[in-house]
């Protein structure tokens, strides 16, 4: 804990499933948190204090619309007013429902310029401006570790799933160009790949008792991911026992994809 202690963590999304669980995992390291939200601040306020209470470390939280990517910028300033030091970003926050539509269902039915567009946004481009602000921020303290979150929907067919599938395959490949470019200035960027975790995001499938049946009988070891199995996985990625670890993409998903 004591190379974790007093750093911090910028992470999009940290209100519920796996961002949530990946707050709390770095907190319990002693590593302070600042985390976006996109509309409940009672909510997202809330956690913050239950973090500092029981870790003793400084959290916050900050609204942003990751669609809409100039809040990036103004975003990471307010941090900067709070927080001494940016070491870790992570690129979770992601969209469902309504912003979705034309992007999530059969190949034959997606739109590029609805929601397919949208998922590109809030996964490709959140990840790009959101890692460029934090690498200006990291560049100072003499490094750091940047994590997007992809999705073994990429790798293996989900039913409906093409358009975030496709996504999360693109942001895997900008992580590893992002991998060399800023390796130079001390950062590693690695993407942690999960198979279907059972959160919110997943229950808004249209087919979730599908998808979460056929995950517990492809997995090796019978059962749904969850966000701890995840966060796990990225808190890893940023120690220095990690140090030599950039440009990968772990995948964490029970052995659902070599079933």
């Amino acid at each position: 804990m004591s190379q974790m202690r007093n750093k911090t963590l910028v992470i999009t999304g940290a209100t519920k499933g796996i961002g949530k669980a990946v707050a709390e995992k770095f907190a319990q390291n002693g590593v302070n948190i600042a985390f976006t939200y996109n509309s409940n601040k009672e909510l997202s306020d809330t956690i913050a204090k239950d973090l500092m209470d029981k870790y003793g470390i400084k959290a916050k939280a900050y609204p942003l619309n990751i669609l809409e990517l100039d809040e990036f910028k103004p975003l990471f300033e307010e941090i900067d007013k709070d927080f001494e030091r940016v070491d870790f970003f992570v690129s979770n926050a992601m969209i469902y429902g309504r912003p979705v539509v034309g992007g999530y269902g059969k190949f034959m039915k997606i739109r590029p310029q609805k929601g397919l567009t949208n998922i590109f946004t809030a996964t490709v481009g959140a990840f790009v401006r959101g890692s460029q602000e934090a690498a200006v921020r990291m560049e100072k303290v003499g490094g750091g570790a940047i994590i997007t979150l992809s999705s073994t929907g990429n790798l293996i067919y989900i039913e409906n799933y093409a358009g975030h599938g496709t996504n999360k395959a693109a942001v895997e490949a900008m992580s590893r160009y992002a991998a060399v470019e800023l390796g130079d200035m001390g950062i590693r960027v690695n993407a942690v790949s999960g198979g279907p975790i059972d959160t919110d995001a997943l229950k808004a499938f249209t087919n979730y008792e599908e998808v979460k049946a056929e995950t517990i009988k492809r997995s090796a070891v019978n059962r749904m991911g969850s966000p701890e199995d995840l966060a796990g996985a990225v808190y890893f990625l940023c120690t220095p026992e990690a140090s030599w670890i950039t440009g990968q993409t772990l995948v964490v998903d029970g052995g659902t994809t070599f079933r």
